[in-house]
């Protein structure tokens, strides 16, 4: 007898239905053919127990099982309960009347239990386009699925719930979210907070800059100035995410296993910091068996790098087309994938080898020569990609030991989300543009043309300075910014002055002979 179930396949982060044909015929076998991996060919052996746990027995005949479209590559355990129950199907010993409506995915253990899977949450979102009355997957993966709304989400325990359900024996409880409302709740939970910063006014100012326009920034600053955990604290001050926003977080992280057990939806921007050990595909992605990298996971949130210097050039080099492009295109030999990559950079490091150059109390013990070939480690395209670039100095005795909290993350935001705001205001007639960081050439010239004022500081600045076009781009972008932060129409002088303030490392002679201060 022949019986069909509906599964699902993950291709970057969407999902495409899976038609699984099972076929239990006279001879004996087990063949499974559409381009399974070694994880669904393994398949086979769990299946077989979690049958017989079920109290049923495996069928002693030919079974043929294809996945359809047998053009696409099927990875992973997720296909084991779909394969199970298509098996029984086909056996006769399980009613077909409902398998046409419902979605099943799930690994299975020996004992029939269900376990988690990667990519519910595509996965329930090309169930619903189908219009299929349910899915049914492992428990640990109902709220993640729940997500999506006008689906109902059956999250079982083993496979003996489910073959009663399909038999009509038992009604299942189906799991419920309210994405509005916890989407709301969990919007202000911050770990770490400004308030808690003595000091360092003029790095929280360029923060704020930074998150109004969503600007990459580079701290550079001696060992213990505070670079890492002020950066620690940049998700607290950067706008919410908006519904759509976290939805298509959550996506990349559920297709990458990196939800936790029992989450619904990814309420806060992502916080990334990878170790400088890290290779280009863990960056970027990709892999054998392709996989969202490190800055696909910062999607919509923030990548920290610290000692950026440390990393390895190919690691750091494969990052100039997605901080352009915000997205990374993958292709090897047997695909070809893409993955959003719209992220904040952020990254420190120390000013030399030694980390003690322009340190006001603590004496340099490098060269010039030295400090120079440090720097070199970091491209100047690279650098030029980095809109913000800012000194960070110790704090003083007296600030370090002040009682007096600093301005707390929460009044920070308020002015970073009203700048975000006019934003899209200003934006919002044009796709794909959602903050002066994505503004292309045309938009630069419609919206942030300083008035001449600005104009001659700013000529004034590229001849001294010697900058690239580039960087011409990117001090008119963090200049909006900046007139955005006090709602003003038109960039000014001054926007151009503070926004030039923070391109550090154009300084002829910066790691040379120039002290920091």
């Amino acid at each position: 007898m022949l019986a069909r179930t509906i599964g699902a396949a993950v291709t970057g982060i969407d999902a495409i239905k899976v038609d699984i044909e099972v076929s239990v015929d006279w001879g004996s076998g087990f063949v499974i053919v559409g381009l399974p991996d070694t994880a669904v060919k393994e398949s086979a052996e769990r299946v077989r127990c979690a049958i017989q746990q079920a109290k049923y027995d495996f069928p002693g005949k030919n079974v043929v099982i294809n996945l359809s479209p047998a053009d696409i590559k099927k990875e992973g355990s997720a296909y084991d309960l779909p394969l199970a129950i298509g098996i029984l199907a086909a056996d006769e010993k399980l009613s077909t009347d409902r398998l046409s409506r419902y979605m099943l995915m799930g690994e299975l253990s020996l004992d029939g239990t269900l376990r988690a899977v990667k990519g519910a949450l595509p996965m329930a979102i090309i169930a619903r386009e189908m219009q299929l009355d349910g899915f049914i997957l492992p428990r640990a993966n109902a709220l993640e699925a729940a997500v999506v709304n006008n689906l109902k989400i059956y999250g079982v325990d083993n496979i003996q719930q489910v073959i009663a359900f399909l038999n009509g024996d038992i009604d299942l409880d189906t799991t419920d979210v309210d994405t509005r409302a916890e989407f709301a709740r969990a919007q202000g939970q911050f770990p770490y907070d400004f308030a808690d910063v003595k000091g360092q006014e003029n790095v929280k100012r360029a923060f704020e800059v930074a998150c109004a326009g969503g600007h990459n920034i580079l701290l550079v600053g001696s060992p213990g100035s505070g670079k890492s955990m002020m950066a620690k604290r940049l998700p607290s001050i950067l706008p919410p995410l908006t519904l759509s926003e976290a939805l298509e977080t959550t996506k990349i992280h559920s297709v990458a296993g990196k939800l936790p057990t029992g989450t619904t939806l990814m309420t806060q921007r992502p916080f990334r910091s990878p170790h400088h050990t890290i290779s280009p595909v863990a960056l970027v992605g990709g892999g054998q068996y392709p996989t969202p990298g490190e800055i696909s996971l910062a999607h919509n949130g923030v990548l920290f790098l610290d000692e950026l210097p440390e990393f390895p050039r190919s690691v750091l080099e494969v990052m100039r087309q997605p901080l352009e492009d915000r997205v990374i295109s993958i292709s090897r030999a047997r695909y070809a994938t893409e993955y959003p990559a719209s992220f904040m950079l952020v990254a420190s490091m120390n000013p030399c080898p030694c980390g003690y150059y322009g340190h006001p109390k603590k004496q340099c013990i490098c060269t010039d020569y030295q400090r120079s070939h440090y720097m070199s480690r970091i491209s100047g395209p690279l650098l030029d990609r980095i809109d913000l670039q800012i000194e960070v100095q110790p704090v003083d005795f007296d600030q370090m030991s002040s009682q007096q909290p600093g301005e707390s993350s929460a009044t920070i935001r308020q002015r970073v989300i009203a700048a975000r705001n006019i934003q899209a205001q200003r934006f919002q007639g044009e796709k794909g543009i959602y903050c002066n960081a994505q503004m292309t050439s045309s938009l630069l010239h419609r919206f942030a043309e300083p008035d001449a004022a600005g104009l001659d500081k700013l000529r004034d600045a590229m001849e001294r300075m010697n900058m690239s076009a580039r960087a011409y781009d990117r001090i008119l972008k963090v200049a909006r910014t900046i007139a955005d932060l006090e709602q003003s129409e038109r960039v000014q002088q001054h926007h151009i002055m503070e926004a030039i303030g923070y391109r550090n490392l154009d300084r002829t002679g910066y790691f040379t002979t120039q002290p920091l201060l």
